[in-house]
């Protein structure tokens, strides 16, 4: 009787039957947090995959479909192969689809699944399963060409600031007269002096051809895209009118001298009358049927000489916003106050565009380009 009332050896039988469900318990939180790194990890890769082969589609290169395939799955195995689980040839798939856009122009639409197999670690095998699947989706559009319908106004400084170096040398000549603000009164006397540096001009222009190779792209047959350009230091320059296409304008912006002071006011509003005006609807409605979208861009280097071309500019930049004109603004190694003035023209903050050296400028204008005529590579699902 006694013995079967002795409960002493119960805690060690409870543990004895206990745990391999504690084993297994805490072999799954283990799991589980590895599974959630993963998975993240996993999507990443995958839309980063989807992306570079929409992007390569519309690219200069333009590949062929086989050939996007192959770059999705170069790029998806590279990344894969970096985790613990097993990356193969089956453990992805890629399907790129295309459909009539325009009539030229192609829209891509690239769809990835990916998956990956997690072997689970020896105490979550105690509940009698070796492994998952995890599976992964990615989905992202491009275009080869826009049917989208565009007037594009630019608003350019080509003030003395703008004959001054960059910090961007320039390999096409060994020496040159490098103005910056320290030394631009001796102009035009300044010794030639190596390296030669890029002027803020020439990073314009640069920045420009890049802005029009996007639209030109985009709009191959100069269908859709109408583009006008007005210059300004210290007043206004004679303004350009909105053409078909992107050549009239180029040849504008590869003209501009850099001399003068800053007045961008009178400038602004010349933009807006341009692209409000109404001969721009019914110019589109005749060529290609549709309303077209509005848009100006604002650059400086500088900031206004006086405060009243401050004011009368965010006027104009006021009713261009109210009457849904997009104004996309680049702050080219611009001061403060000028920074603030385009900071406040840009119709949001993605509209506007810091750049500290010329690269940036020439990025800031090709994304955009790349934004306006719906050219972006962007993720669907």
């Amino acid at each position: 009787m006694k013995m079967l009332k002795d409960r002493r050896g119960n805690f060690g039988m409870m543990t004895a039957l206990t745990a391999p469900l504690l084993f297994a318990v805490g072999g799954v939180s283990i799991d589980v947090a590895s599974m959630l790194m993963t998975k993240n990890q996993l999507q990443g890769a995958t839309d980063a995959a989807a992306l570079a082969a929409a992007s390569a589609l519309v690219s200069e290169e333009r590949p062929d479909i086989e050939a996007a395939k192959e770059i999705a799955r170069k790029f998806l195995l590279s990344q894969m192969g970096n985790g613990t689980s097993s990356a193969d040839e089956e453990s992805y798939d890629v399907i790129i689809t295309e459909t009539p856009n325009g009539l030229k122009g192609k829209i891509f639409n690239v769809t990835i699944v990916s998956k990956q197999v997690i072997e689970f670690n020896a105490m979550t095998r105690l509940l009698g399963r070796e492994s998952t699947t995890l599976e992964t989706r990615s989905t992202a559009e491009s275009a080869s060409e826009s049917k989208n319908a565009l007037s594009m106004y630019l608003v350019l400084d080509r003030s003395g600031s703008m004959a001054w170096k960059t910090n961007t040398v320039n390999t096409a000549k060994a020496s040159c007269p490098n103005y910056t603000e320290f030394n631009w009164g001796k102009f035009p006397y300044l010794k030639a002096t190596s390296p030669c540096y890029i002027t803020k001009i020439d990073a314009l222009k640069a920045a420009a051809t890049n802005l029009f190779a996007q639209l030109l792209l985009a709009d191959p047959e100069s269908i859709y895209v109408r583009t006008g350009a007005v210059s300004y230091n210290n007043k206004q320059d004679t303004p350009g009118n909105l053409a078909w296409g992107t050549i009239s304008t180029a040849a504008y912006v590869n003209a501009l001298v850099a001399i003068g002071g800053t007045a961008s006011g009178t400038a602004f509003q010349t933009a807006y009358e341009k692209v409000i005006d109404n001969a721009e609807v019914e110019t589109h409605a005749a060529k290609n049927g549709q309303v077209p979208s509005k848009y100006i861009i604002f650059m400086t280097d500088g900031e206004n000489n006086y405060a009243n071309d401050d004011t009368v500019t965010k006027r104009w930049c006021d009713k261009a916003k109210a009457n849904k004109v997009k104004v996309y603004s680049v702050a080219f190694m611009a001061p403060h106050r000028g920074q603030e003035l385009l900071r406040y023209c840009a119709s949001s903050s993605s509209h506007y565009f810091e750049a500290e050296e010329a690269a940036e400028l020439v990025a800031a204008f090709k994304a955009i380009g790349e934004q306006a005529s719906a050219m972006v590579s962007r993720l669907t699902k």
